[in-house]
């Protein structure tokens, strides 16, 4: 192609139109060289509630070839992609004075290092997060500077934990000190936001079109994107074609779950689309979705609540009916230990599943995982002592080279957490001097 294509390039037909990865064909050749040595990094911030079981969490050995715990089994086959880092602490989730409010504070406090105001009202005030700080230095080369995501909605108002606002339980991305991020918990929408055209009421029009017909975005769009594929290169054909599939497997997993729940729905009774009755696929599904947009190229940074902190959601589906904030109560209850284990592993199941997609894409010389950073746990250690120190932390991805991984690294309890978002910021581009109660960043991780 004699001209690059547009990065603003559209498939377009019929009043619907699809968003484009990133292609060779939209950079300039020098753009092009330095790309294809060396792909973006991206960042991910995957929180889980309630506390880990730490006793099967935790291995029971420093450094690499330590043997797989109960909790972590499902990533057995993944050992050489992620590490254990044990001792990291987030000091501002502890009451230092406020009183309770722990499930409060420990989400809040997660990504920015800051003590949150203890207020049930609009006042609330916290401090800006590691997302938000590499969101603007990395956001303008992509069409979302950020993703929010989540599987349970939240409010910005009310007293959800003694005293605190349920902004604080229920969000871990934070714009800046007074403002969170609001997270997106249906895939539908998720998918017409990532994929569609226009503004909102552009893209609910579109899908009403679309679903009135039984038809997919790209019934409407495959004429423009065959006469696209015939201009592209060998790797740009090749990568639209696996984008394309991609769009059409997460579609069709959309249309199967909406079929499921209009079949179930009660008479009378308005349930939302698009938001999955099966828990698992809910998460898979969100996954999925902010894969393909680290794959395309659409953003680099996104958070992934896969439940609000203080979450009492049930597990029947691996026979826990109690509640999950219940169970973590466990007053050493072996009766509760197991069923907050069995959680525990549930939940690892379906970051397996995330990492897995990851490290199936190739990229450059490596895969996408390969090209990422990604963090996964919580802000609470033990669910019964609500303690904030020793967290559970999961790196996984190789920081595009710069992280060996299949380690456990064992810091000094009391680490600041914040140390960990300092190097990361750093390997991305966006060098600050502190965030929340740094002191430096984290010594031997890159």
């Amino acid at each position: 192609m004699s001209q690059p294509l547009s990065r603003r390039r559209m498939l377009k037909g019929l009043g619907a139109g699809i968003a484009l990865p990133l292609l060779e064909g939209m950079l300039p050749l020098n753009a092009l060289a330095a790309s294809a040595k060396t792909p973006p990094l991206r960042m991910a911030f995957l929180f889980v509630p309630n506390g880990v079981s730490m006793e099967h969490w935790t291995p029971a050995t420093e450094g690499a070839g330590f043997a797989v715990p109960d909790v972590l089994a499902p990533l057995s086959s993944l050992q050489g992609q992620f590490s254990i880092l044990s001792g990291l602490t987030q000091q501002h989730a502890f009451a230092n004075g406020d009183g309770p409010g722990d499930h409060a504070r420990s989400a809040a406090a997660w990504l920015t290092g800051v003590q949150p105001k203890k207020t049930a009202g609009a006042d609330i005030h916290n401090g800006t997060s590691a997302d938000q700080i590499a969101a603007r230095a990395v956001g303008s080369a992509t069409r979302f500077a950020s993703l929010e995501l989540g599987c349970e909605g939240g409010r910005e108002a009310g007293d959800c934990d003694s005293g605190y606002s349920c902004a604080y339980s229920s969000s871990i991305s934070w714009h800046g000190e007074t403002t969170p991020n609001a997270k997106e918990t249906n895939p539908r929408l998720v998918f017409e936001r990532l994929f569609g055209d226009g503004d909102a009421a552009d893209r609910s029009l579109s899908w009403y079109r679309r679903n009135s017909l039984k038809q997919s975005i790209l019934d409407f769009v495959l004429e423009d994107a065959n006469v696209l594929s015939k201009q592209l290169g060998g790797k740009d054909r090749q990568k639209l074609e696996e984008y394309l599939s991609g769009v059409r497997e997460i579609e069709q997993r959309l249309a199967k779950m909406e079929s499921a729940a209009e079949a179930l729905k009660t008479p009378g009774m308005k349930t939302p689309a698009g938001v999955p009755q099966d828990y698992a696929e809910h998460i898979r599904l969100m996954g999925y979705m902010m894969v393909l947009a680290f794959q395309n190229d659409l953003t680099r940074v996104s958070t992934f609540m896969f439940a609000n902190e203080g979450s009492n959601r049930s597990y029947p589906m691996v026979g826990v009916p109690e509640g999950h904030h219940d169970v973590s109560h466990h007053g050493k209850d072996e009766r509760k230990l197991e069923a907050k284990r069995l959680i525990d592993r549930f939940h690892v199941e379906q970051l397996g599943y995330i990492l897995r997609k990851m490290a199936s894409i190739k990229e450059g010389d490596g895969t996408l995982l390969d090209h990422t950073m990604l963090v996964y746990g919580g802000g609470i250690s033990d669910g019964d002592r609500h303690n904030h120190d020793n967290l559970p932390i999961l790196f996984a991805g190789k920081a595009g080279g710069a992280f060996r991984q299949g380690r456990h690294v064992v810091y000094k309890n009391g680490t600041p957490m914040t140390n960990l978002f300092l190097s990361m910021l750093d390997r991305m581009g966006a060098k600050v001097d502190h965030l929340g109660d740094s002191t430096g960043q984290l010594q031997g991780l890159f």
